[in-house]
Formats: structure tokens, sequence, C-alpha cells
């Protein structure tokens, strides 16, 4: 049985990404991660190697390329978890908008982004994704989601008994208090610790990106918030918190049942 470990080290790594030019972003993220040494997990933003539908012209990649390999590397050099999402290329030759988490003992999971934004154009570059992933690392339970999937409650409930809710995403500036409501409102309506990690900067879209990446607490707190600039950012979370207030408000047995019937 895993070992659950009663803090959970997490840096949130908010980072201006360097647009169609994945080797300079894996270099640029490897000198952001150096500045919170010691974390369990380290999260990156959504296409943190290229920017948002920035890998026209860029050589796709595989599961077994250079982007999953450094994330590889990075896990066994920090004794750490990294995770982030890229455009990979997947066995069948469709192109995906896909969360990878790699842990330090070689294991390597994977989500394909379910809710592909069309209002951008996403829907006609990627395949969409057909189920949640839920990856259990040192004890705690952690939902993959990307960035448009936090628009949608259903996909996002908590009936697969997570204990965190992770997005990763390059959210734009114009909906910013979207970002800051939806993520509150997963944490409270998922009784879960939820995480938001966003790019800062302009793409080569000339699409401009607020940052604030933040994390909140199962009550709705607010325990860390970064602004607008390039930035990495330490939180902890406390297992017996967690347990402690999911016994006392038992509101998750309470929920609905939903199925979703493409699944």
């Amino acid at each position: 049985m895993a070992v659950k470990q009663e803090q959970l080290e997490v840096a949130l790594v908010q980072s201006d990404l360097r647009w169609q030019d994945p080797e300079a972003n894996r270099r640029h993220l490897g000198q952001l991660m150096d500045r919170q040494p010691g974390c369990d997990l380290y999260v990156l933003p959504e296409t943190f190697t290229t920017g948002f539908l920035g890998d026209a012209g860029v050589t796709a990649e595989r599961m077994d390329g250079p982007s999953v390999t450094w994330m590889h590397d990075q896990a066994r050099e920090r004794d750490a978890a990294i995770c982030g999402s890229l455009v990979i290329v997947d066995e069948s030759g469709l192109r995906r908008n896909r969360f990878v988490f790699a842990s330090p003992r070689g294991e390597l999971y994977h989500y394909d982004k379910r809710h592909r934004f069309s209002f951008g154009g996403e829907d006609e570059r990627y395949a969409a994704g057909d189920r949640p992933v839920v990856v259990d690392w040192q004890g705690w339970r952690i939902d993959l989601q990307v960035c448009y999937d936090l628009r949608f409650p259903v996909w996002c409930r908590n009936d697969r008994n997570f204990d965190i809710q992770l997005f990763v995403a390059n959210w734009p500036a114009p909906r910013v208090e979207a970002w800051r409501a939806l993520l509150k409102a997963r944490a409270i309506e998922n009784q879960a610790y939820v995480i938001g990690v966003n790019r800062s900067g302009v793409d080569g879209n000339d699409i401009a990106y607020p940052g604030c990446s933040g994390a909140w607490s199962m009550e709705g707190h607010r325990l860390v918030e970064l602004g607008a600039a390039e930035a990495v950012v330490r939180v902890s979370f406390s297992r017996d918190q967690l347990e402690k207030f999911r016994d006392h408000f038992r509101f998750l047995a309470d929920a609905d049942t939903f199925r979703l019937k493409d699944l």
C-alpha cells in the first residue's frame, strides 16, 4: 500500500513561454524550477513547449521525444514529479493537447484534453480525449485537467475520489475573472484542493495572458495567487486538514449522479 504523505509541497511554475521554441522553453523552465528546490511536484503551464496553437511548423513530438525525455530527466534529478501539457502525436498519428505527468521513479501518465477551445480553433488542430485521468502521487489522488475543461463542472465533478484537481492553462487576460471564479467553484463543489497554473506574457498570435496562477483550499479559500509577471511559488497542502473537513462536511455524499453518454 502506498504511503499517504501528510504534506505535499507543490511549485506553480508560471512562465512567459517562448513561441514555437521547445528547446528554449525546456531550458528556461528548468531554470525557473531551480528557484523552488525540494518540492514534491512541479506544475508547468499548458502547451509549455510551444505556446497555445504554437506547434505549426515545429517538429512533431511523440511520447519518446525530447520533451517527454526532458520531463523524465527533470523528475529524476529533482526527485519530484513534473507535469504540464504539450502537443503530442499519438500512436494513431493524431495530434493531442496532452497533459503528461512524469514521476522520478520513471512512471508516466497522461490525459488528453477533453474540451478543445473551438472559439480559438483548437478543435480543428487536435483530437479530443475521451477519459478522465487521476494519478496517485505520494498517496495523493490528483485529477488532471487542461484549461477549457475548467468551464465544464460535470466533467470536473469529484465522482472519482480525488484530493487535488490540477488545471494547466493558457487562459487569456480578458477572461481572467472567469478563471478565478471557476477555480474557486471547482474547489468548493468538489471539496478538494485546486491548482491553476497559467502562463504569462504575450504569445506569437498577440494574445496577452494574465498569469494569476493560484491554489484554493477545499473551503474555497485562496491559498496563493501570482500576479501577471513570470514567477514561481510554492504551496503546501495538508492531508489532515482535507480529511477533517470532508469528515465534518459530508456534502459529496449528497451529490446527484451524472453520466456522460459518450464515454
